[in-house]
């Protein structure tokens, strides 16, 4: 009687303690990082729904993308409570699955758009390539948790990181997809940085890619992406563009983010955005409805959203304690950096037209999956910065 009395009373505390155990992980969360995070997605849904109002086809659009994002939203709480050890342990797994998938996608693909990007798993369509962008991100950061203690500063120790890094692009440049190609070399580039790149490494790198410019151009990039260099080109060099073939969807965005003037239109009173003026305006160009509607301090506030979240994400990498910690939170904030800039400069004309995406404000499932378990492996740098490393080697 008295040990069946002790054995429940035992599991009861062991219940109450793993209880107060996650709720202390909970409370350790930045909730104020959290909150942006939040707003930054409203802002996407209403911005949704202003561009699909009126519009039977896609006015499920914002309730579908508020869905996803709750759903995301519990998975990167779920990833934050994870231990630094286990995203270790499995980044070397997950980087070769998500590797033969992209071989997959190769053999098997489905084409849209003149893309061959997405992979039918059963009655699931994923995109493999969003994918690689955490994957390369935590393998990386893996690699130099175990190689830097042992190697020093030695440049050869750079070049596995550089294979990880371009076998991956080299198989998405191919699908096509100079976006996310983009994505990865300037995420993977980062956590090379913090790891210790020497300057004279960069410099010649950059001279290299400097001379090279010509020969992607002419051999490497296909038709369509030479169009749009061209384009991009003849708009910095002030010369006219086609209004109505290449340079049409960046001139009516410029129309738009111009007639917003400071304060906007109104929500819902966008010319160019309710007569849907501009291709693809729920998905890369949402930042012209933005723009248009709520004005230059509509514009400003979500960037300056962005610019307090990537602010806060390195802060978080700068004093994470464990070296895997520091650069997979390093690595994703620039992966979300990236996209910001990338999406605000293609916008406005100062970039190429690559269709990248604003974070959680374009619509998209896969890859705000991607972009909400990027947060996670920020979080989780957060709350388990302190907490030892026993992992030496890749499991």
């Amino acid at each position: 009687m008295d040990v069946s009395v002790q054995v429940g009373t035992g599991s009861a505390g062991g219940l109450s303690f793993a209880r107060s155990g996650l709720v202390r992980r909970l409370a350790q969360l930045p909730w104020g990082l959290v909150l942006f995070i939040v707003a930054i997605a409203l802002i996407g849904t209403g911005m949704l729904h202003s561009v699909t109002h009126d519009n039977a086809a896609e006015a499920d659009l914002p309730l579908k993308h508020l869905a996803r994002f709750a759903v995301a939203f519990a998975v990167m709480i779920v990833l934050a409570l994870v231990p630094l050890r286990y995203w270790m342990r499995l980044a070397l797994p997950v980087y070769v699955m998500t590797v033969l998938l992209l071989v997959a996608v190769e053999f098997f693909g489905e084409m849209r758009g003149g893309a061959q990007r997405w992979l039918a798993i059963g009655p699931v369509n994923v995109q493999p390539s969003e994918f690689m962008k955490l994957a390369l991100v935590l393998v990386l950061a893996r690699y130099y948790h175990t190689a830097l203690p042992k190697a020093g500063g030695r440049y050869l120790l750079h070049v596995p990181a550089l294979a990880l890094m371009l076998l991956p692009a080299a198989l998405i440049f191919k699908q096509p997809d100079f976006g996310t190609t983009l994505a990865l070399l300037a995420s993977g580039g980062a956590i090379i940085f913090v790891a210790g790149l020497p300057w004279r490494v960069i410099a010649l790198t950059g001279l290299i890619g400097a001379t090279s410019v010509p020969v992607v151009y002419n051999y490497v990039l296909a038709e369509y992406q030479r169009e749009r260099v061209d384009t991009f080109v003849e708009q910095i060099a002030g010369q006219s563009t086609d209004a109505l073939g290449d340079g049409y969807q960046i001139e009516q965005a410029k129309i738009a983010v111009g007639s917003g003037g400071l304060r906007g239109k109104g929500y819902l009173k966008g010319t160019q955005s309710q007569l849907d003026y501009i291709p693809e305006q729920h998905t890369d160009f949402i930042l012209t409805v933005v723009a248009e509607e709520l004005g230059f301090f509509g514009a400003s506030g979500l960037l300056l959203l962005w610019a307090t979240i990537i602010g806060w994400g390195l802060y978080i990498a700068w004093r994470c304690q464990q070296l895997f910690g520091r650069l997979a939170a390093a690595g994703a904030v620039a992966m979300l950096g990236f996209y910001v800039v990338f999406n605000v400069g293609m916008v406005l004309g100062l970039l190429p037209v690559v269709g990248v995406p604003m974070p959680l404000v374009s619509y998209g499932g896969t890859a705000m999956l991607t972009v909400m378990a990027g947060f996670g492996v920020v979080l989780a740098a957060d709350i388990h910065r302190k907490a030892p490393s026993s992992a030496h080697g890749w499991f």
